[in-house]
């Protein structure tokens, strides 16, 4: 699998482009806003986006899908089912707050343990409330990728001050989906630059 870190949006969140490279089949993580390097890439490298998929729905990670979809139409949005009300409501996912209200309509919702295919490459579904109801944090076991959104940063956690938050929630999460994955795994987050799992159960004084 070959990651790439487009970062998008007004906040400029870190949106993920993944690739198998043997089938050319691929996925977009969070695309916070449209990106035109994101789409020429993908023409360029004749990728066929299968899933455009959002790690929960606050609109600095939600607020490009609708123009991504413009030049991927086959592509699939894949969300936790707990995310369904915020995804629809302008005020809970804050991008009216921001001036850009938007909504999202996912076309897969997911739970705790789901699993879709890319390819080549298997992706399991982790439930990780507590920054938002349907947070979640996508896992590319044979790779050792986790895409953690705003689950888990380097020696941080998700915010957990906004509506629907739960710090002990999201703690909970960490601890129990997160932290059992093998050391070396490169956790990829939201927001700021990439970790892995070990270094975070040393070093991060939030869990």
């Amino acid at each position: 699998m070959k990651v790439r870190n487009l970062p998008s949006g007004a906040l400029q969140v870190n949106t993920y482009l993944a690739v198998d490279e043997e089938t050319k089949k691929g996925f977009i993580v969070d695309p916070g806003g449209y990106n035109p390097v994101l789409t020429n890439l993908v023409e360029e490298e004749g990728i066929d986006i299968v899933y455009i998929i959002l790690t929960h729905g606050h609109s600095d990670h939600i607020c490009g899908v609708n123009q991504h979809l413009k030049d991927f139409p086959a592509a699939k949005v894949v969300a936790h089912e707990a995310e369904e009300e915020m995804l629809g409501d302008v005020d809970f996912n804050f991008s009216a707050s921001f001036g850009t209200p938007d909504t999202v309509k996912a076309d897969i919702f997911v739970k705790d343990g789901d699993i879709l295919q890319v390819g080549n490459i298997e992706l399991k579904f982790f439930h990780t409330p507590g920054h938002s109801p349907g947070g979640m944090c996508v896992y590319a076991e044979e790779d050792k990728v986790l895409f953690s959104g705003d689950t888990l940063f380097q020696q941080s956690i998700g915010r957990t001050d906004f509506p629907g938050c739960s710090f002990q929630q999201l703690k909970d999460s960490i601890h129990a989906k997160l932290f059992v994955l093998p050391d070396d795994t490169l956790v990829l987050p939201g927001h700021m630059g990439p970790t892995e799992i070990g270094v975070e159960k040393r070093s991060n004084p939030f869990v």
